[in-house]
């Protein structure tokens, strides 16, 4: 029997996009390359997108169509082709080719003040001059958004070299991206691992980050699967690690060290931040009351042989600023804006010394038996 294309593309008609109801080629999905060897066909279908969940179905079903209304003899299983408008997703070792350095900001337990050090560090740095973005990888306790002052922001899609990405929030010069912005902010978060670490690959692999110089990811506090998903997805350049100088705190905090210091994991320890280090009345500037022990954190950090970062002290506007969404390093003359800004000072410091002394860290691979 004699096969053209028109034979071809009246049995693709009847075939229809399970995503809107219209035949495939009434919506441009079939391309425009045809190619007929005796009873061989092939050609190329065209999806919105790489992972459209109705490819397989669509292809099957254009088979089906071609073997029904052409003929039975026509050699078209495997010779349909996919292609997609939109570029995949980067392989993880090829995400965020314009990112100088990865900042992971961990602590031990939760209440130490892990996600406050976090967004001021990243607005200290973005105050030096540096292009910085911040990931709210706390999933089931997202706050990033609240102390940006942009909680009623929408990111929303912008086409960047044929792929769609979202356009992360900003505020004082910093970057952006939360869940709390794609879920109601007085609903708790119940997923599963695997769906908070689907997501977080997406705010990562599928977000307009562009090119910044420090790229901080405030991760839940303890060790969890969420760590674990940025370690496989991400080559992060360092960890920080807060705490208060609390011995319970310190107890956590030790652990949260040795994870990124394991073999396993292998990420560079920047060093320790010790939060709440004392109370200093506004009033009283040069007066330090020492509410949770005296310079735990310190103690720990030479035990360790790691950096102290910087040693940050419990003044009332650091929570006020938290919650009205201005962060207190904002103003670096206050007493928190200047221990702030030496934190970052120091951050830089010591990445910089890491990349000069140590190879770049290598993402995580899990190897399946």
């Amino acid at each position: 029997m004699a096969i053209y294309p028109k034979l071809i593309m009246d049995a693709l008609a009847k075939v229809r996009y399970p995503g809107t109801g219209k035949d495939l080629v009434s919506m441009g999905m079939v391309e425009d390359n045809i190619r007929i060897d005796g009873n061989k066909v092939s050609f190329s279908l065209l999806f919105e997108k790489p992972n459209d969940p109705f490819i397989k179905s669509v292809v099957k079903a254009a088979e089906t169509a071609i073997l029904t209304y052409v003929g039975e003899e026509v050699e078209i299983k495997g010779n349909i082709t996919v292609e997609a408008k939109q570029l995949a997703r980067p392989e993880p070792d090829k995400l965020l080719p314009e990112v100088k350095n990865i900042i992971a900001v961990s602590s031990g337990k939760g209440g130490v003040g892990k996600s406050t050090v976090a967004a001021n560090l990243a607005v200290a740095l973005a105050l030096q001059g540096y292009k910085v973005g911040l990931l709210d990888a706390d999933i089931f306790g997202p706050s990033q958004p609240k102390m940006f002052n942009v909680e009623e922001a929408r990111p929303y899609m912008v086409e960047v070299g044929n792929r769609e990405l979202i356009e992360p929030a900003a505020n004082y010069g910093v970057k952006l991206l939360s869940i709390g912005f794609f879920v109601n902010k007085e609903d708790a978060v119940l997923w599963r691992g695997a769906m908070a670490s689907n997501a977080l690959k997406q705010l990562i692999g599928d977000a307009n980050w562009s090119d910044l110089d420090y790229f901080l990811i405030d991760l839940p506090p303890g060790t969890s699967d969420i760590h674990l998903t940025m370690v496989q997805t991400l080559a992060i350049t360092g960890a920080i690690v807060v705490s208060t100088p609390q011995e319970v705190a310190l107890a956590d905090a030790r652990k949260g060290i040795s994870m990124f210091m394991g073999e396993k994991i292998n990420v560079p320890v920047l060093g320790l931040v010790e939060n709440m280090s004392w109370f200093t009345p506004a009033e009283l500037p040069e007066n330090k009351y020492y509410l949770f022990g005296k310079e735990g954190g310190k103690r720990l950090a030479e035990e360790l042989n790691i950096p102290l970062l910087g040693q940050i002290p419990i003044v009332q506007s650091i929570c006020e600023g938290g919650d009205s969404g201005k962060p207190v390093a904002l103003n670096p003359d206050s007493i928190t804006g200047k221990a702030f800004q030496e934190l970052a000072e120091n951050v830089v410091k010591q990445i910089d010394y890491r990349n000069e002394h140590l190879d770049p860290t290598q993402r995580v691979v899990v190897t399946k038996k």
